[in-house]
């Protein structure tokens, strides 16, 4: 039934980290890398910040329009950050999974609990930077934010990583290419167990075990 089941669907990544640690740097980086890795664009409350594009960094939706679409059951997993509200669509994960993408859910903590609930074999990976002054130093580069503000993040920050052992796989990003080899490292991995092999390439493997 595992092989079966893995013929028809992508395998789920889950990407945690604190604000700060490189997360969604590193995975851009992977994408750049690696063409088969479709990732998830969340539903969110809070504004669109310079650079950013509707659909492409969040679909960015008003708090009305996202409370609806909760109550309606239309998120695998959702929760409220800084007072802003993110949503993962279930509709469109699932539907990636089942054209057979490999798909990547960029979520807190929070959310990765609710994912492995609905997705027990997700592949979830923490990653965390290399020690808290380079996490501020990170915080403070961004030019965005408050000294209070980013003394809130760090606060933050501090109790979302006192939940990385919940994760499968730690990436420390102290060197971002080091950090980058070792994220595509674990795609493959995955890639590479027996039962996805097999799913996908089941006709070559029984033609090699024909008789001679």
């Amino acid at each position: 039934m595992e092989t079966e089941s893995m013929s028809t669907r992508g395998i789920l990544y889950i990407l945690s980290a604190p604000s700060g640690a490189g997360k969604t740097s590193l995975l851009k980086a992977l994408r750049e890398r690696d063409g088969g890795l479709c990732v998830s664009v969340s539903h969110t409350t809070r504004p669109m910040r310079p650079g950013e594009e509707e659909g492409v960094d969040y679909h960015f939706v008003t708090q009305e329009a996202f409370l609806r679409l909760a109550g309606e059951g239309g998120f695998l997993e959702h929760a409220e950050v800084f007072g802003n509200y993110y949503g993962t669509s279930e509709a469109a994960v699932s539907g990636e999974l089942k054209a057979g993408h490999d798909t990547v859910l960029e979520i807190d903590w929070q959310g990765a609990r609710q994912v492995r609930k609905r997705f027990p074999d997700a592949v979830s990976i923490f990653i965390l930077p290399p020690d808290r002054e380079t996490l501020r130093e990170r915080l403070t580069a961004r030019g965005q934010d408050s000294e209070e503000t980013i003394q809130r993040r760090m606060n933050q920050a501090v109790e979302e990583m006192s939940h990385f052992a919940e994760f499968d796989f730690l990436v420390i990003n102290d060197n971002f290419n080091t950090a980058l080899a070792e994220l595509a490292a674990i795609v493959v991995a995955q890639r590479q167990r027996l039962a996805y092999q097999v799913a996908r390439n089941g006709l070559r493997i029984q033609d090699l075990l024909q008789p001679a």
